[in-house]
């Protein structure tokens, strides 16, 4: 047997650079390179490693462990799972600021590689910086966090480990039912440690991805159950987008005259120009979305995990509706008492569709009438206006008139959000990929933004995590580096993480932010006032009581970034203009008023209301939430 003599930080560099993937005969580098804070764990040994022979990957300096993990996630994302990052972090601190990454990464199905550092195998300098210290063991570090929010977790303190482990973490992170982080946690001393490897495994090495057909009892039952329906609706998930399935659930949708709705994973796998897509179903839904949703016999899921934002806490559905659900992952199939088909989305509906004959719904123009008449409100929405002397509330609950008018005296604002997104929307170019994540914003971009080019819509929201969005953008570009990319999100995102603006400017990687900013926590602070309680700790107010405005656009110029202010539709778009001619980063404060994002549309989201209270409107919520409860199913 020829071997190699290489350190454990090499010999993961070397195997790092023969990993490829090939999906439809299209061969491709899976792994592209590494976003790395260094620092005591892993400076010396990956480190060195990456230094001394990086091969062909690309090696970022993060700015924040979070972001640079999040930003690793949205490039795999956008390449609709084809490509990963590794991840690497000092021991202690520096790691554990990725668990929450790896969460988001873990509830979004994405792969990812973690390289957390840990402590050292030989425990000899035990307890060394950054080491945690358990009574009853010492084989507890900080990276025991890590188990719980991967896919796969290793420990390495062996070098000859790594071998095993890593092919392991890479059938994981190939696997579309399985796809998620893999985290290796490598000791430090183990980092440098040497061994001689066997050459072989260092050879070339394709992970092929092949597309699971469906059974022929799961083809005929599903048939079976689309034929005896009336008023079927396909619910298009993440998994839809991520197998490519655009134009088969085109050709269904337009020969069987059946709606689509989507997911925020699912939106931009079939743009909102096509005539039969009704936008975005559940809480975060449109009104014509809802609606068929409220009248269909069968729910065709395809590629989703029916998360309580999608099923309206699980209220949405009449209770004569079935399902029939299409995921590769099997676990995925049984919800809702699901008929399971366990297949590749676009292999599962090409095999069903053969079969489906002439089969037509009974809908005829029913649901592309509520299209139309979604389209009317989404102009509504697009030109409210705020009125000082009488402001009509777009949600219920709304701050009373004298704090409105305060809100906007101190922001120097009259525009709402709704006008501000859909200005933004027809004014960026129609390629331009949009980031999000939390807050309001989500349900905003999921109702009104609608795109005409497929996977432009890049929104984390099987995890909601604040602080993505920024990185997620420098992700993004670093997949599509020749479209326009903009991350929408609040400010209270913003103030929670942000770094990675900094990352992008470093490298040149143009990112554009669209910052709306109307002083607070705007989502929350509505989730609060909706279910009876008064605004409590949700506005930026100082200690005088004064709401706090935040100059943004001077903070993006400190880092180096192009900085606009605007205030009104004329200025956005005049700054989005400017901002396509910029050749670095821009962030665009948008002052806007709170309490002017768009409704639920006939959604319900079930949250833990107080049973006891002194106030009558909490009591009157919690009635309202029990109400609701009778209604929803029960699994």
């Amino acid at each position: 047997m020829e071997t190699i003599r290489l350190t454990t930080s090499q010999a993961l560099v070397k195997f790092l650079n023969q990993q490829y993937i090939e999906i439809d005969g299209i061969e491709t580098p899976y792994v592209e390179g590494v976003f790395n804070i260094f620092g005591h764990g892993n400076v010396v040994g990956i480190g060195q490693a990456l230094q001394e022979s990086p091969g062909h990957l690309k090696v970022y300096q993060g700015k924040n462990e979070q972001g640079m993990a999040h930003a690793a996630m949205a490039y795999s994302k956008q390449l609709n799972r084809r490509k990963i990052f590794a991840v690497t972090a000092s021991a202690g601190p520096g790691s554990a600021n990725m668990v929450t990454a790896a969460a988001t990464a873990f509830a979004n199905n994405i792969p990812m590689l973690l390289l957390p550092a840990d402590t050292f195998a030989t425990r000899q300098p035990d307890p060394v910086l950054q080491q945690l210290e358990h009574e009853t063991s010492y084989a507890i570090t900080t990276n025991d966090a890590f188990p719980a929010v991967s896919r796969y977790f290793d420990r390495i303190q062996r070098p000859e480990q790594l071998m095993s482990s890593l092919l392991r973490a890479f059938e994981v992170m190939t696997n579309p039912a399985t796809a998620g982080p893999a985290t290796l946690c490598i000791s430090q001393d183990t980092e440098g440690e040497a061994y001689d490897y066997d050459v072989n495994f260092f050879q070339k090495r394709v992970h092929y991805i092949n597309r699971q057909v469906p059974t022929t009892r799961e083809i005929e039952g599903a048939i079976q159950r689309i034929q005896q329906s009336q008023r079927p609706v396909i619910i298009v998930g993440g998994g839809a987008r991520y197998s490519e399935a655009a134009e088969i659930l085109k050709a269904l949708s337009l020969k069987h005259n059946i709606p689509l709705v989507e997911t925020q994973a699912g939106k931009s796998t079939v743009t909102s120009a096509f005539e039969n897509n009704l936008g975005g179903t559940g809480i975060l839904g449109t009104s014509a979305a809802n609606q068929v949703i409220s009248e269909t016999d069968l729910i065709i899921g395809v590629g989703t995990r029916y998360t309580d934002f999608t099923t309206s806490s699980k209220t949405a559905f009449d209770e004569k509706t079935a399902f029939l659900n299409i995921n590769i992952n099997r676990m995925q199939t049984y919800k809702l008492e699901a008929f399971q088909v366990v297949a590749d989305a676009r292999a599962g509906l090409e095999a069903i569709a053969n079969g489906l004959g002439d089969y037509t719904t009974t809908y005829g123009e029913d649901f592309r009438n509520y299209k139309a008449k979604w389209n009317v409100e989404r102009e509504r929405l697009a030109n409210v206006k705020f009125n000082r002397e009488a402001f009509t509330p777009e949600i219920k609950n709304q701050f009373d008139q004298t704090i409105m008018n305060e809100y906007a005296d101190v922001l120097k604002t009259e525009f709402t959000q709704t006008a501000a997104l859909i200005t933004a929307n027809e004014t960026v170019k129609p390629d331009s990929i949009v980031i999000g994540s939390a807050g309001s914003l989500p349900g905003d971009l999921q109702r009104l933004w609608n795109t005409t080019v497929p996977h432009t819509y890049n929104l984390e929201y099987g995890y909601s995590c604040m602080g993505y969005e920024v990185a997620g953008a420098l992700g993004a570009k670093l997949a599509a580096p020749e479209q326009e990319v903009y991350a929408a999100l609040g400010d209270g995102s913003f103030l929670m993480l942000h770094t990675e603006l900094v990352t992008a400017l470093q490298y040149n990687k143009k990112i554009n932010l669209l910052l709306f900013d109307n002083a607070g926590y705007g989502c929350i602070n509505n989730l609060q006032m909706e279910h009876g309680s008064d605004s409590y700790h949700c506005e930026l107010r100082d200690n005088n009581n004064t709401i706090m405005n935040i100059n943004y656009a001077k903070v993006a110029e400190g880092y180096g970034a192009k900085g606009y202010t605007v205030s009104t539709k004329e200025e956005l778009v005049a700054a989005i203009k400017d901002a396509e001619k910029q050749t670095v980063s821009t962030v665009i404060e948008i002052k806007v008023l709170p309490k002017t994002m768009s409704d639920g549309y006939d959604a319900w989201w079930h949250v833990g209301v107080s049973e006891v209270s002194d106030k009558a409107s909490v009591l009157a919520a919690n009635t309202t939430k029990e109400e609701k409860l009778q209604q929803a199913k029960k699994y």
